[in-house]
């Protein structure tokens, strides 16, 4: 265990020492939920590669998601819905889905890290890490938990709404997002919160739920 390392496990001193790694999947995209994970890490078990999930291959984040889900002390992956998206701002709606990941661990957290400048609301002690997807090994794992997770879901919508190309660019406001939006119209998992779906509802003039 790195000098880093030994410093946030203090953080924690008097207790039984589990650290959750949170990150979230999902913000930028037009549709679909938010997805957060949150992992604590067995320290006698490294899970090898583990790095920020944007800068991983596909395969890659599927092979390490495999390797965390086998290794970890506890992971688990939660969501916060489109309509919660668009009631309570993606910020607020990506920090309830945080809590809701570090909620279901079992066993629970101590003390949390949370990648970004915000914290959730929480029962236990947390640090915001700008940038701790790519410093901090259990925030690694929790952001590639997280993409895999939500890149498999948005395969799964792209059944429901087909056409929209969703299993291509998983919501994201891609040129061929934004052209099937033009054309088609918003589908019940886009944002309506968001200025282009907006203005796609517009257009269309009507968005069913």
């Amino acid at each position: 265990m790195d000098e880093r390392q030994t410093e946030l496990f203090g953080l924690a001193a008097g207790r039984s020492r589990r650290i959750a790694g949170v990150d979230e999947a999902g913000r930028g995209p037009l549709a679909g939920p938010v997805i957060a994970a949150a992992v604590i890490l067995d320290p006698r078990r490294r899970v090898a590669g583990a790095r920020d999930s944007k800068r991983l291959s596909a395969a890659q984040r599927e092979r390490i998601a495999r390797e965390v889900r086998e290794c970890a002390l506890a992971w688990a992956v939660a969501s916060a819905s489109v309509q919660e998206i668009d009631a309570l701002n993606i910020l607020q709606a990506s920090l309830l889905a945080m809590r809701r990941a570090l909620d279901a661990l079992s066993p629970a957290a101590d003390f949390a890290l949370i990648d970004g400048n915000r914290l959730p609301v929480l029962t236990i002690g947390a640090r915001a890490i700008v940038g701790g997807d790519a410093t901090e090994p259990a925030i690694s794992c929790a952001s590639i938990l997280a993409k895999t997770h939500r890149d498999a879901l948005m395969r799964e919508i792209d059944g429901q709404y087909p056409g929209y190309g969703f299993a291509v660019h998983f919501g994201y406001p891609t040129p061929l997002h934004r052209e099937r939006l033009q054309t088609l119209g918003p589908c019940p998992i886009h944002r309506q919160s968001y200025a282009p779906v907006r203005a796609a509802m517009q257009r269309s003039g009507n968005l069913s739920r």
